[in-house]
């Protein structure tokens, strides 16, 4: 969902996390001149079709290929616990973004997913604190934005598995906490 704290989270977990890096999707879209723009005069940003996803699948394929020489800081992470201590040899990817599991190519690459929800009033309040360039139009939320959200969740939620839906309402001290022990356990399990 926009502005469910995506960015955030992925970057506080960066923090926490041995060799660890983030591919941003919002990285990955098209200029505003090659983004459609529906009959209301919409630029439909909010769909696949505006961001170039065979490049950011490439990029997180290269990334994977050799993620040593990725640019990855091995410095000791913040807060790191005694659980990750000693795993030079694992590498952590953040993929974040708001249409990832909807591409059929990126879902044979993930190992975790999570899925940050907002209720639509919250999301309309947070979003109207933002500044987008191009700016959101006068009813470009209710028009385009939410409906948007409300599709893609209903598609993964009707082909996905193995995903863990979060609410974006609570604290991110606690969303960090839920995804971050997550993290450590299936580190765990990769080291076993």
């Amino acid at each position: 969902v926009t502005n469910g704290g995506k960015t955030t989270l992925a970057e506080k977990l960066m923090k926490m996390l041995p060799n660890c890096d983030i591919i941003s999707q919002d990285d990955f879209f098209k200029p505003e001149s090659e983004v459609e723009t529906d009959e209301r005069g919409f630029k439909l940003y909010d769909v696949l079709d505006a961001l170039y996803m065979d490049e950011m699948v490439k990029s997180i394929r290269n990334w994977m290929k050799s993620p040593a020489s990725s640019g990855v800081v091995t410095e000791e992470p913040q807060n790191t616990c005694d659980n990750l201590k000693n795993t030079d040899d694992v590498y952590i990817l953040i993929v974040e973004g708001f249409l990832l599991y909807n591409y059929e190519p990126l879902n044979e690459l993930w190992n975790r997913r999570y899925f940050l929800t907002l209720p639509y009033e919250e999301c309309k309040r947070r979003r109207s604190t933002r500044v987008y360039q191009p700016a959101d139009t006068p009813g470009y939320f209710d028009g385009h934005v939410w409906p948007m959200y409300l599709k893609y969740k209903n598609e993964l939620e009707e082909n996905g598995s193995n995903v863990v839906y979060l609410d974006g309402t609570k604290s991110q001290d606690e969303l960090l906490s839920c995804v971050y022990s997550d993290i450590t356990q299936e580190l765990k399990k990769l080291r076993e």
